[in-house]
């Protein structure tokens, strides 16, 4: 069989996840510690060298830090660097209807009425956005009407490997001042995730950090920062502090033989690669 005639829904699929950029207009540091424009540029510019090239990148919420339209038109303008598809969702910082009124080219976030849940079926792995934003609160929910979006959309295509993106985490991460802000009635997705096999990812944002936890029928994982990260304080009652450790992003590799394999990277530059073996083929 030649290229021209191969099935594009077997071929492999690469897809790249960021999250929470906290973008701030008119230069402003987010907590006045950080440069969240500047950490979006080099997250951009770490997944425009990426080779093999991503065939699509997903932003998993938070683009901005209070939802407002000057916000969204300083994303708009540091995202226009990507050079590669980009589907974005909302979270508990963003605003519905000015990400909606900044990004009227993106018509997939127009594809229900009063929440930004979409599907995108232009890959070999369908996307599917929710939106878990409650206006004025930190914590994120699914309304009934949502599940059954949810459900009816996975049922629609159970043959085909689909990853289900929500900015707020499902599990219990043991960072004890986001678990008081995670998603509020877990149990009712996971019942709908574990009806549909092929869900393979439920990729999550939020947390700041690289987190990973059984769910449903699947692996629920969450995005590092592309700027700061929630520090990892895992006693009871830890405080709500921040790191500027290292940022990075989530690889989502998928083939028909392997399945789904995904990777961490950091968007940071570092010495190397290095080969293994020295010029005589001696490992030193």
């Amino acid at each position: 069989m030649t290229d021209i005639q191969k099935d594009p829904h077997t071929q492999p699929c690469l897809i790249a996840q960021i999250s929470d950029p906290h973008i701030k207009a008119g230069g402003k540091l987010s907590y006045r510690q950080v440069d969240t424009a500047n950490a979006l540029r080099q997250a951009i510019s770490t997944l425009n060298q990426l080779a093999p090239r991503p065939d699509l990148v997903l932003i998993s919420g938070d683009l901005v830090d209070f939802g407002h339209p000057s916000e969204y038109a300083t994303f708009k303008q540091i995202l226009a660097e990507l050079m590669l598809p980009v589907y974005l969702i909302p979270g508990n910082h963003d605003d519905r209807e000015h990400l909606r009124a900044a990004f009227p080219e993106h018509r997939y976030l127009f594809q229900h009425r009063d929440y930004l849940h979409w599907v995108v079926d232009d890959y070999p792995v369908r996307i599917v956005g929710l939106d878990s934003s409650v206006p004025g609160n930190p914590h994120g929910e699914l309304s009934d009407e949502s599940l059954q979006w949810l459900d009816t959309t996975l049922a629609e295509q159970p043959g085909k490997p689909t990853l289900v993106m929500v900015h707020h985490h499902p599990f219990v991460s043991g960072i004890d001042h986001m678990d008081r802000q995670p998603l509020k009635r877990p149990s009712a997705l996971a019942d709908v995730i574990a009806k549909h096999a092929q869900v393979e990812r439920l990729l999550c944002g939020h947390l700041h950090r690289s987190i990973q936890a059984h769910f449903a029928n699947t692996l629920a994982m969450s995005c590092p920062g592309v700027s700061h990260q929630v520090s990892l304080d895992l006693s009871p009652d830890g405080p709500a502090h921040f790191q500027l450790e290292p940022p990075g992003y989530l690889l989502h590799q998928w083939s028909a033989t392997n399945g789904m394999v995904t990777h961490q990277g950091f968007i940071e530059h570092y010495p190397g690669p290095f080969p293994f073996y020295d010029a005589s083929g001696l490992i030193d």
